[in-house]
């Protein structure tokens, strides 16, 4: 499967995985990780020295068969590799470009017109590729309204705790209430521009599943559709994590056959297990089994429910 002909999962991007460009054994094994979309490092994974060789080497793996989405980090737009980063990735097996240290729509749009005349110069189809802004400076977070509405190839956004902690010189903590505001507004921005929720950070700690896997916790909760990860072990967790749950999806399922039967019957505003269920709530339920996946509608195979009208105030 060649990268034009990627098809994301219907959970979206639960995962993202780095590998440095310049390492053709990693190059080649990310797209083998499980991970919904690789991500070929030229910014911080290689050393200055090797940035123009490793162009290269990043599109000879885009360009081998493969199973998941492929994305080319580039280099920030303030330093002298980004054009020629550009002018070299956009090409048939390159599904999106990856912004390191976004600051401003200005850029993005920069980068929407460079990319726009390379595809129609190169034969590629106009639009195709992504445009994902890697927003980590607190100048970047405060243009987030700017930057998730600068170009339709926006489709996402996603969040760098590394260089956000050191820009503001924060300490990350376990419990990662210094990345809440940033967190917020990211999901807030994302959702008044009208596009996908975004990715949350890496997590520097390696080997530590068990903190990883807090924090994805609380990154879907927050509204997070995936996780950027640094290690092979992190994607099945942040696959986990982003996925509705066996009981999630059977709550689910309940919900939405107990109020569409209950909505034929003039009701919509009904008790299901102890829960009020109206709109709302049902919506809910249905952006479960969309993540998921499934059909929305009722099934005869659908748990039972314990269904009623709810009490009013007044009983």
């Amino acid at each position: 499967m060649t990268g034009s002909e990627v098809l994301l999962p219907p959970s979206g991007l639960r995962s993202l995985l780095f590998a440095p460009a310049n390492h053709a054994r990693h190059a080649a094994r990310v797209f083998e990780s499980g991970a919904d979309a690789a991500v070929l490092d030229l910014e911080d994974a290689v050393p200055p020295a090797g940035k123009v060789a490793a162009r290269a080497s990043a599109l000879a793996a885009l360009a081998r068969p493969r199973a998941c989405a492929g994305y080319v980090r580039i280099n920030s737009f303030a330093t002298p590799w980004c054009h020629g980063d550009v002018v070299a990735v956009v090409a048939a097996g390159t599904d999106g470009v990856v912004l390191p240290k976004a600051e401003s729509g200005e850029q993005l749009r920069s980068l929407d017109w460079l990319i726009g005349n390379l595809e129609r110069e190169r034969g590629l189809p106009v639009g195709a590729i992504d445009l994902l802004p890697l927003v980590e400076t607190a100048r970047g977070i405060m243009a987030l309204d700017g930057i998730c509405t600068a170009s339709p190839r926006v489709r996402r956004v996603a969040f760098g705790g590394g260089d956000y902690t050191l820009d503001l010189g924060l300490t990350w903590t376990v419990a990662e209430d210094e990345l809440a505001f940033a967190r917020a507004r990211l999901v807030h921005c994302a959702r008044a521009a009208g596009i996908e929720p975004p990715i949350d950070t890496v997590l520097l700690q390696l080997r530590d599943g068990e903190r990883f896997r807090t924090s994805a916790a609380r990154a879907r909760q927050l509204g997070f559709q995936g996780k950027l990860c640094i290690h092979p072990d992190q994607v099945a967790i942040a696959n986990e994590a982003f996925a509705p749950t066996a009981a999630e999806i059977a709550r689910a399922r309940a919900v939405v056959a107990a109020f569409e039967a209950a909505e034929e019957a003039g009701s919509a505003a009904i008790e299901v297990d102890g829960q009020f269920v109206d709109y709302p709530v049902l919506h809910a339920a249905r952006r479960i089994l969309a993540l998921a996946g499934r059909d929305p509608g009722p099934t005869l195979n659908s748990p039972a429910a314990s269904v009623r009208a709810p009490a009013t105030p007044e009983s």
